[in-house]
């Protein structure tokens, strides 16, 4: 019998999801203590533009790294000026008693840390998992073992999110929802369980498409979510009210999030609902924890990061949406909704 898309686990996944989605932040913290960056600050306080101009970073890779500092209570922005705070002073500076530096030297040559040099540097993402050799995993998702792979990936780490998201959502008066960049189509599935005045279409390039498609069949959904085939930069299908970009604007830049709400924005009509579901910065920068943590996955092996509440409301306004409010659902992810003006 296919699973119930309705139904919760009875124990809490968090730390299991938490474990992977902060793997790569020890080692961003162990790029910036291999180039002493807290004793810099600590006698420069700076913007972040300051920072990239005596380092020779770039914004998006630095972006994310000031995002992770400030959680940790490492760094404060205070009107646009970074500064060391006491703990940082304290135990990440040259000179102090209680300077923890040299615990982390001998991580300074792990692959994953000398990476984040190279993308604070060019703002280019890394090999994927680190490997130098292989694709980016744009291009990696066109061959059908790695997309195969990836798709599982997400579609075991989505069938507990998309649960827990569907049921926050209202979607009354709504008939049609498009899943883009679907992947498994776990989403929609989700969505449509607990929707059931609501079909479904999951839109993605192939070989991804046929990877949906069979598990959609699987999940016995086939009759309420179909699948379509396509480039999502290149346009999308008409007709449905519901957009939906669930974990996909986090791995692009911000000119090409710009281009993907512009997509949508010609495929739609006025009133109809866009819905970002993303883990999301707060509109401070300062946190959460679990989401700058993961953020620094995302900036070393994609174009993109976690983006604030505050950024998605200004590119969608600037897009042509009505931005609305932020939602908590599971696993430090929540969602924002938007109205096509």
């Amino acid at each position: 019998m296919p699973h119930d898309l309705t139904s919760a686990p009875q124990t809490d996944p968090l730390n299991i999801y938490r474990y992977r989605d902060s793997l790569y932040a020890v080692d961003l913290i162990t790029a910036a203590l291999s180039i002493d960056f807290f004793t810099w600050l600590a006698a420069n306080p700076s913007s972040l533009s300051g920072i990239c101009e005596h380092f020779g970073f770039k914004e998006r890779p630095v972006d994310v790294m000031l995002t992770l500092f400030t959680a940790n209570g490492w760094v404060k922005n205070d009107a646009g000026v970074f500064h060391a705070t006491d703990t940082a002073k304290e135990h990440l500076r040259a000179g102090s008693v209680w300077d923890l530096r040299p615990y982390y030297a001998s991580l300074h040559d792990r692959p994953i840390a000398r990476d984040y040099l190279e993308v604070l540097k060019t703002d280019k993402p890394a090999g994927w998992s680190g490997d130098k050799v292989s694709f980016d995993w744009h291009k990696a998702m066109e061959q059908e073992d790695f997309a195969r792979k990836f798709t599982a990936a997400m579609d075991c780490r989505g069938l507990y999110l998309s649960q827990a998201f569907a049921k926050k959502l209202d979607l009354t008066g709504r008939s049609c929802l498009l899943d883009i960049g679907a992947g498994s189509g776990i989403y929609a599935c989700s969505i449509a369980a607990q929707h059931t005045h609501l079909k479904a279409i999951a839109f993605d390039q192939a070989p991804v498409d046929r990877i949906a498609a069979k598990l959609i069949e699987e999940r016995g959904c086939a009759d309420r979510v179909s699948v379509a085939t396509g480039n999502m930069f290149d346009g999308l299908p008409v007709g449905c009210d519901v957009h939906l970009y669930s974990n996909v604007l986090h791995d692009w830049g911000v000119a090409e999030v710009r281009k993907l709400l512009a997509v949508s924005h010609a495929a739609m009509k006025p009133g109809d609902l866009l819905i970002i579901h993303d883990a999301f910065i707060n509109a401070e920068k300062s946190g959460p924890l679990h989401v700058a943590e993961y953020s620094c996955l995302l900036m070393h092996s994609t174009q993109g990061k976690c983006y604030s509440i505050g950024e998605y409301a200004a590119l969608l306004d600037e897009a042509g949406f009505t931005p609305g409010d932020y939602h908590d659902t599971a696993v430090a992810r929540g969602f924002m909704t938007a109205i096509r003006r």
